[in-house]
């Protein structure tokens, strides 16, 4: 039997170029989509799928991402003597207990590989989520409750894939499909940017992985490699040799955050979904009369 997933892990060091000057001082990760930062909406993924343990790999300048996992007494208080019981309850409900939150830096930018195995000492010999924040999916259940479906038939490693245009396939690691159904199919292979010609499939990795403890020893001897970093895929590729990798065709839709399109559209289609900003958002979209501008 496969041992239980309950530590996920959030690389948060990055430093956010593509969204200077919003950046400089405030970390991507708390970019707000609709009220919620970016992070908030990957722990709260998490939580859902069953993660326990909350291990955070942050750089400099990243400490706001910790004070927002933290009690704000003060701001409480206010709320409390104020009468804002629903604003009370919404920051008290997004709130991990009481250590269940872990903090370590990634000192220098050596690149995601690099990222995960800082955590590898909190982590320990105990598979692990990995999700990248700057991907935000809308699913239902979220993409992590579906890979964990996935996992528990399976074990192994488990990672998630959406397809995209063949003519797209060069700016993302692509997958080899084996057999199975879209909830759990085989990998059998990875390769990062390939030329279109060259893609086993135009199914990407989606940025939500589940993994064994097998990988920290692989990243500890891996070479620098594209961008002279650390790369989580050369060691995936290794690790296809010893272990199982399965593939989950996830449900649901992405937003790749990192990107200011990504990050415009989410923002969009959260704020037409809420209930109490919906009927307001159109209404200010028709004033502009956005029909000359498309």
């Amino acid at each position: 039997m496969s041992k239980r997933v309950r530590t996920a892990v959030f690389p948060v060091a990055g430093l956010g170029t593509r969204f200077l000057p919003a950046t400089k001082a405030m970390p991507k990760e708390m970019l707000t989509v609709v009220d919620r930062p970016l992070i908030q909406y990957a722990v709260d993924e998490a939580r859902e799928a069953g993660i326990e343990h909350f291990v955070f790999v942050t750089g400099r300048n990243k400490g706001v991402i910790e004070d927002h996992f933290d009690r704000q007494f003060e701001l409480e208080t206010t709320l409390e003597v104020r009468g804002k019981d629903e604003a009370l309850r919404e920051l008290r409900k997004d709130l991990p207990s009481a250590g269940r939150t872990s903090f370590t830096r990634q000192q220098e930018p050596l690149g995601l590989g690099h990222a995960v195995w800082c955590a590898r000492d909190i982590v320990g010999d105990n598979p692990f989520a990995l999700l990248l924040p700057d991907m935000l999916f809308k699913g239902e259940p979220g993409v992590l409750k579906q890979m964990m479906d996935a996992y528990e038939e399976t074990g192994g490693n488990v990672i998630a894939v959406e397809e995209v245009p063949h003519d797209e396939v060069s700016s993302y690691g692509v997958i080899g499909r084996g057999d199975g159904p879209d909830t759990g199919f085989k990998l059998t292979q990875m390769v990062e940017k390939p030329k279109k010609e060259d893609a086993p499939s135009n199914l990407i990795i989606s940025g939500r992985y589940i993994l064994q403890p097998e990988i920290f020893s692989l990243l500890a001897e891996q070479t620098k490699g594209a961008g002279g970093e650390i790369q989580l895929t050369d060691a995936m590729q290794t690790l296809m040799h010893q272990q199982s990798f399965t593939g989950v065709k996830y449900v649901g839709k992405s937003f790749d955050c990192g990107s200011k399109i990504g990050f415009l559209t989410a923002n969009v289609v959260y704020a037409l979904e809420r209930d109490d900003i919906r009927p307001g958002f159109i209404r200010e979209l028709r004033k502009l009369d956005l029909e000359e501008q498309l």
